[in-house]
């Protein structure tokens, strides 16, 4: 298939994933921590930013199988990880602004949504010990009229923040990924990218400030799925004949028909809290885990 369908994927793992040649300006660190998978990918010049189709920037994924079925304590202990790469990441001071992005009304797309109801907001308290934090989740421009990049740039402008960090669904390219895999970027993001409805970015260039991204794979596109299994059932005998019959179906298919797995509710729920536990640490290096956890439940 053609290299756009095949990278049709929020994850830049995905992305330098199975590349025969070297890229320069592309600079990938994988290593196992635990159980789980966790990767660098630097994105360095233009021209990996071209063949890539991600912005130059730092994308942090860490990966375990069995992330959405893990226990509270060994969530925590993912979110430890998480809260690191964002204290990386974000200025040390200043207040902070987290948007939760996405439709509340659709469960695969409202990761972002669950996990602002999670934030512990700090900034009206003015205590010296806490970080300033606000969270809005703003909605979808189907349902309020307005971008989600207009209203955060409204708010910034209002509020001042020293950073952003905006939470998003994404899309992966295999079902391996999904519920399984969190990116972390300072490259910003583009709202609705996960559900194949683009739109106007929020990044540091648009803001005018540092803009941090989390997201979770909670879907994938069902082309994907279809030349995916395609191609293992006929690869075998014949690799042309099976790429062009993936080429032929999923032709066929709409390129906005994605597929999320059962039991989604209960998934992103638990992701969304260890997601919310992860920024909230990251934000309050002064309380404990313990303490955050104690605090959200």
């Amino acid at each position: 298939m053609g290299e756009n369908n095949q990278m049709r994927t929020d994850l830049a793992l995905e992305s330098t994933a199975n590349r025969a040649e070297k890229l320069a300006g592309l600079v990938v660190d994988t290593r196992q921590e635990g159980g789980a998978e966790v990767t660098w990918v630097h994105v360095l010049s233009p021209e990996a930013q071209r063949r890539l189709g991600k912005p130059q920037g730092r994308y942090w994924t860490l990966s375990h199988p069995h992330l959405p079925l893990m226990t509270p304590k060994e969530r925590m202990d993912i979110a430890g990880q998480i809260a690191q790469v964002l204290r990386i990441l974000l200025p040390p001071e200043g207040d902070v602004l987290v948007l939760g992005l996405g439709n509340r009304r659709m469960t695969a797309d409202a990761l972002g949504d669950k996990v602002v109801s999670g934030m512990m907001v700090t900034r009206h308290l003015q205590q010296e010990n806490l970080r300033g934090v606000c969270a809005v989740s703003p909605g979808v421009l189907g349902v309020t009229g307005i971008e989600t990049a207009e209203a955060a740039l409204g708010l910034a402008e209002k509020i001042h923040p020293a950073a952003v960090i905006v939470v998003d669904s994404l899309a992966a390219m295999a079902t391996s990924r999904i519920c399984t895999t969190v990116q972390v970027t300072d490259t910003g993001i583009h709202p609705g990218s996960g559900v194949g409805n683009h739109r106007k970015a929020i990044t540091a260039e648009t803001m005018h400030i540092p803009v941090i991204a989390i997201g979770i794979p909670l879907v994938v596109y069902a082309n994907t799925i279809v030349r995916d299994a395609l191609t293992r059932m006929i690869a075998s005998e014949n690799a042309d004949q099976a790429e062009d019959m993936a080429d032929a179906l999923c032709r066929s298919l709409s390129d906005d028909l994605v597929v999320t797995p059962r039991g989604i509710d209960e998934l992103v729920q638990g992701l969304a809290d260890m997601l919310a536990l992860a920024i909230n640490s990251a934000l309050q290096p002064t309380l404990t885990m313990e303490d955050i956890a104690a605090c959200l439940h």
